[in-house]
């Protein structure tokens, strides 16, 4: 279990990025919801947490590929494997983020210590 910080230091509509191996990043949404991925996008290496979210989607900054937040798929090409998603807790105030088990999707050339 990892913790990502206080609920109250995590606005609404911001996310974050934890340093975990590979990265993921937890997402506040403007509706209150808290959602975490893998941090970096399968098709090539970007992150997450700078995208852009609208609803239950986060799309890639770097090529527009978008990645539903409650299940990890992708919506949008060019990306077409999925993100690993993180089960969220909110223990005594603070977000935690439980990893997933699953191998990740990471884009070519990255490994999950992120060295090619």
């Amino acid at each position: 279990m990892h913790k990502a910080c206080p609920l109250s230091e995590l606005a609404p509509g911001e996310a974050l990025r934890l340093n975990t191996a590979p990265p993921i990043a937890v997402f506040h949404t403007e509706e209150g919801e808290l959602f975490a991925i893998d941090d970096t996008c399968t098709h090539q290496d970007a992150s997450l947490t700078d995208g852009w979210v609208e609803g239950c989607e986060v799309e890639c900054p770097l090529h527009a590929s978008k990645f539903n937040l409650r299940t990890g798929k992708v919506d949008a090409p060019p990306a077409k494997l999925p993100v690993r998603v993180h089960e969220v807790q909110v223990v005594d105030g603070d977000i935690m983020v439980i990893e997933s088990d699953e191998e990740p999707n990471l884009p070519p050339g990255l490994t999950v210590n992120g060295h090619i």
